[in-house]
């Protein structure tokens, strides 16, 4: 007989204690529990820590009712981490009809394991259930023509799609159809219900970054609204981080071709070549969405956007004479579709008009006084 001192008796007594409270409690109140995990979590490590405690809380942590609950970032897997495992995650979250789950395999198979049929698919199931992140992904899908040629676009299904999506609340969806309404791309021309939903759209933006910028700096008033030079940048969604970090990461390499929407937090590829509009002030950069080129315009490219290329393709062209003029160059919209953009420095919709100069060296870039237009007037004077 194996005879104990009084110290191996107390933590043998005290470790049995614990186990067996433990063991006491019923599923249902550890599957709540670890409902309210899923949903809180911030990473996915959080989440799966806690499984990989003990084999009752794997098995339970894997519950559809716990799995159907999980949030955005406890969903938000990495491109540098990905893996089967983290597939089969998700496809469980997905069985478990967790909407944000479809949507974002659905993304991921649909932009990056080149399965554009499951992928959209998957977004639609969780466009059934009104996710306004799928639909607005579904809807800029239909207006590029998305995994398929350029007769497969459906403006005005991208459209209804958008609508849905901007009544649900989504800020960008928002911002798309304003310029659709303000452009009559896909619906009757509405300048001004367009130009309504634009100011709307920038107000919810603004309102939401300056509750996240009170949340996290306490001062008074006036110090809010003069120092709005520090609100936090609307954060970007886990799986549009994903798409950026996939292809930046050289994990896999576009075809030749192919470029990416050169908004920051948007992350998508082409499918096709000049599928994305390119801006056609610089065509530099390109664009999956209007609602892409107005916050990039907004965050960076108004300071990095130069015409600099067109005058000096101009001047090849029309100065060999050594004779002034000037050109006008006309753009109603300032993006240019998929194939008409195929000239890099004076695309096509482009309407260029040259006319003798009357002053002598110098070069101006003035804005069309017309307000129904977005685009320039480019001026150089030769």
């Amino acid at each position: 007989m194996t005879h104990l001192n009084k110290k191996q008796r107390l933590e043998n007594n005290h470790n049995n204690t614990v186990n067996n409270h433990f063991e006491d409690l019923h599923d249902d109140l550890i599957i709540s529990i670890l409902r309210k995990l899923a949903t809180s979590a911030s990473s996915p490590s959080d989440f799966l820590t806690v499984l990989s405690t003990c084999k009752r809380l794997n098995r339970l942590g894997l519950h559809p009712l716990v799995l159907s609950k999980a949030g955005t970032q406890t969903l938000a897997v990495t491109a540098e981490i990905w893996s089967d495992s983290s597939h089969k995650f998700l496809k469980l979250c997905v069985n478990a009809g967790n909407i944000d789950a479809s949507y974002s395999l659905g993304m991921i198979r649909f932009y990056c394991l080149q399965n554009p049929v499951s992928g959209a698919s998957l977004m639609a199931k969780a466009a059934i259930k009104s996710h306004a992140p799928a639909l607005y992904s579904l809807s800029v899908i239909q207006f590029n023509g998305s995994g398929g040629s350029k007769t497969d676009k459906n403006l005005r299904a991208g459209v209804a799609l958008c609508a849905r999506s901007a009544y649900l609340g989504h800020v960008d969806a928002l911002r798309e159809l304003g310029h659709c309404l303000q452009d009559g791309y896909g619906v009757p021309r509405d300048v001004s219900e367009g130009r309504r939903l634009l100011i709307q759209a920038n107000a919810r933006e603004l309102a939401c970054s300056l509750r996240s910028y009170l949340s996290l700096k306490s001062g008074d008033e006036n110090e809010i609204l003069t120092d709005l030079s520090v609100v936090p940048v609307q954060e970007i969604h886990p799986v549009n981080r994903f798409l950026k970090e996939w292809f930046s990461s050289g994990r896999v390499d576009l075809a030749e071709g192919l470029r990416m929407c050169s908004h920051g937090g948007c992350g998508r590829p082409e499918t096709r070549a000049h599928e994305f509009r390119r801006c056609s002030v610089c065509g530099k950069v390109n664009y999956c969405s209007r609602g892409c080129q107005a916050l990039d315009w907004r965050a960076k490219h108004k300071v990095e956007c130069t015409p600099l290329d067109l005058w000096v393709a101009a001047a090849a062209e029309i100065g060999d004479n050594g004779e002034a003029v000037a050109v006008e160059i006309d753009d109603n919209h300032g993006m240019l579709d998929d194939d008409e953009a195929n000239h890099p420095i004076a695309p096509a919709p482009a309407s260029v008009h040259v006319a003798p100069a009357t002053d002598g060296w110098d070069i101006a870039v003035l804005p069309q006084a017309a307000p129904a237009s977005s685009g320039w007037n480019l001026k150089l004077k030769l």
